[in-house]
């Protein structure tokens, strides 16, 4: 008797990558505006803005600080309730069985890795020597101006190889996702292991497709990277020349 059963392996992997589109849509939404909302959180802490934070260091700490599954479902749960709460004190009218489970993936996955990358800039931007914004000053630029067209640049190649790291580690964490209902590589797996009682084929098949996935984009990643340093050396280059 085989511990595996090879065939129904094999004739499964179709039905799973149809989870993919799903999982990479997660992954590609929280990332965007994860990088977005984290930068502004790190610019927040590095110039201390009054209050913001304040409120920061206790949002990265709660979001580090908590499960990835407790905070879907606060989400999941929590949404329908505060919109039952509107309609009922402002007479709104949101029904929140229209919203599909994929926003509460978006917006969960979004707030979750945008603390991370928050510390990721934050400690990035540090990175960069002072020096470079004085002369930015110098040359009569605005802080605004030497953050965007020198400061940032270059903290976004020292943030690379963490955020590619992030990006990975967030396409593995959709496999949370099917707890509230998002149809994706692990909910059609856990769906067919438990019509046909073949649990570890189809967790096999899963962590096949995943580990195809992460790999695929850890080479993107340390592709970008290599060609990133490429410009820093060519454009260092120049200068001293």
């Amino acid at each position: 008797m085989s511990i595996i059963n090879l065939e129904f392996a094999i004739e499964q992997i179709p039905e799973v990558l149809k989870g993919v589109p799903a999982t990479l849509a997660i992954a590609v939404v929280a990332m965007i505006f994860g990088l977005i909302f984290g930068l502004l959180i790190a610019l927040c802490r590095i110039y201390k803005l009054p209050v913001l934070n304040r409120l920061f260091i206790v949002y990265i700490s709660f979001i580090r600080g908590t499960p990835l599954l407790v905070q879907l479902y606060v989400f999941f749960y929590g949404v329908p309730v505060l919109l039952e709460f509107l309609n009922e004190q402002v007479g709104t009218n949101f029904d929140a069985s229209n919203i599909s489970p994929l926003i509460y993936a978006f917006i969960a996955y979004t707030l979750n890795t945008s603390a991370y990358q928050a510390e990721i800039f934050r400690s990035s931007i540090n990175a960069i020597s002072a020096g470079q914004m004085e002369a930015a000053h110098s040359v009569g630029m605005t802080t605004a101006q030497g953050l965007w067209r020198i400061i940032l640049p270059q903290a976004f190649v020292v943030a690379l190889p963490n955020l590619g790291n992030t990006f990975i580690g967030l396409i593995k964490a959709t496999s949370l996702a099917f707890a509230v209902k998002v149809v994706e590589i692990m909910a059609i797996a856990k769906i067919i292991a438990n019509d046909g009682y073949r649990f570890l084929e189809m967790y096999l098949v899963a962590s096949l497709v995943y580990w195809i996935i992460s790999w695929v984009f850890e080479v993107l990643f340390v592709m970008a990277e290599k060609r990133m340093r490429r410009y820093e050396e060519r454009i260092e280059g120049e200068a001293a020349s």
